[in-house]
C-alpha cells in the first residue's frame, strides 16, 4: 500500500492532495499580505445587536493553558507586516456552573505527538504540532484536585485535532456536545477534513446540540444551554461548518466569548483580518463565512471580552 492510499485508508487526506493544496495556498499568500481582504462595508453596517440574554446565575472560568507554539504575525493577521513572531496557546476551559461543571475543547493528550499528530498528513502535521513537553488533560485536572467523575459534560467549538484530543484521556461515556453538521462535516466520508483526526472521536458518547435560538450579539443563532443566560452556544461558522461560541456570564461581572478557532488572534478582530491564505485555506472550510464571522466580532459591544482558544495572552489572563 503506498503513503497515500494508508492515509485514505484510516481517514487521513492523502499526501499528494495536501500538498497540492499547499502550494496553492503559498502561491496566493505574497499578493494577499500586500493587498490583504477589505472589509465588506455593506455587511458590517448592515449588522445589527440583539440583547444578550439577561443572566439569572453566573459561571466560573478557568483556562487551562497545555501546550504552546509560535507563528509569524503576518500569516495570523493577514496585510499586518512584521517580522515577529506571537506566541500561541493550545488547551481547555473548564466552566462551573451552579448546575454543572464542564469542559470546552478537550484539548491535548499527554501523548499528542505519538497519538494524534501522525493523524495528520504531511506536511500539515509538522506545522500544527506543538512544542514539547505539553500538559495532558488528566494531569491538567489533577492539578486543580479534579478527576473525569468530576466533569459533567464536554462542549467544543469545533472538531479539530487540538480541540478534542483530550478525549483520549477521559471515558468515551462522557457526553460531548456540539452541531449534528459539525460532528456529520469531521466524521462522514473516504477522508478526515484537514485538521481532524478522527480516532479521538470513534467511540464518544455525542450529543448534538441545535443551535434553535434567537439572535444574540451580532450572531444569527443561539442555544441557551441552562436556560439562565450564563452559557450561551453562538453561530460562529466559516473556520468549520458548526463552528459554535460560547458566550459566559462570568462571576466577576463579566462577559466572555470563548471564540474556538474562527481567529486566533485579538489582532484579526481589531484590525478586521482573516488568516493568510497559507494556511487560512487549509483550515477554514469556508473563507467567505469565516470572514464574516470575523466581522460580526469586530461590532460586539466593546464590553464582550474574546477569547481565541490559540490566544496566548487571552488565555493566560484567564488562567
Amino acid at each position: 500500500m503506498t503513503e497515500n492510499a494508508a492515509g485514505l485508508a484510516d481517514g487521513r487526506p492523502g499526501t499528494f492532495s495536501t500538498l497540492a493544496r499547499c502550494c496553492t495556498a503559498l502561491a496566493a499568500t505574497p499578493r494577499r499580505l500586500l493587498r490583504p481582504r477589505q472589509p465588506d462595508q455593506a455587511f458590517l453596517a448592515g449588522l445589527s445587536t440583539a440583547p444578550a440574554p439577561k443572566a439569572g446565575a453566573t459561571v466560573r472560568l478557568t483556562a487551562i493553558p497545555q501546550a504552546t507554539m509560535a507563528a509569524p504575525t503576518i500569516l495570523v493577521a493577514e496585510g499586518v507586516r512584521s517580522l515577529r513572531e506571537v506566541p500561541m496557546a493550545m488547551g481547555a476551559f473548564l466552566v462551573e456552573h451552579p448546575q454543572a461543571r464542564f469542559l470546552v475543547d478537550p484539548a491535548i493528550c499527554s501523548d499528542v505527538h505519538e497519538r494524534v499528530l501522525p493523524g495528520l498528513p504531511f506536511p500539515f502535521g509538522r506545522m500544527v504540532s506543538p512544542d514539547k513537553p505539553v500538559l495532558g488533560l488528566s494531569n491538567a485536572l489533577a492539578a486543580r484536585d479534579l478527576g473525569p467523575s468530576d466533569i459533567d459534560f464536554m462542549l467544543a467549538t469545533h472538531l479539530h485535532w487540538d480541540h478534542v484530543s483530550g478525549l483520549l484521556e477521559l471515558p468515551d461515556t462522557l457526553e460531548l456536545r456540539l452541531p449534528a453538521v459539525e460532528y456529520d462535516w469531521a466524521m462522514h466520508g473516504a477522508e478526515a477534513p484537514i485538521g481532524v483526526v478522527r480516532a479521538p472521536l470513534r467511540g464518544q458518547t455525542i450529543a448534538p446540540v441545535e443551535l434553535d435560538g434567537p439572535p444574540v450579539l451580532t450572531f444569527p443563532r443561539s442555544h441557551d444551554v441552562f436556560g439562565d443566560g450564563a452559557v450561551v452556544l453562538v453561530d460562529l461558522a466559516g473556520h468549520t461548518p458548526g463552528s459554535i461560541g460560547v458566550l459566559l456570564a462570568v462571576d466577576d461581572g463579566t462577559r466572555v466569548l470563548l471564540a474556538g478557532d474562527s481567529i486566533w488572534n485579538k489582532l484579526q478582530v481589531e484590525l478586521i483580518r482573516e488568516k493568510a491564505p497559507m494556511p487560512g485555506q487549509l483550515v477554514d472550510a469556508d473563507r467567505d463565512e469565516a470572514f464574516r464571522t470575523i466581522q460580526r466580532m469586530h461590532a460586539l459591544p466593546a464590553d464582550i471580552e474574546i477569547i481565541a482558544s490559540h490566544d496566548y495572552a487571552a488565555m493566560h489572563a484567564r488562567a
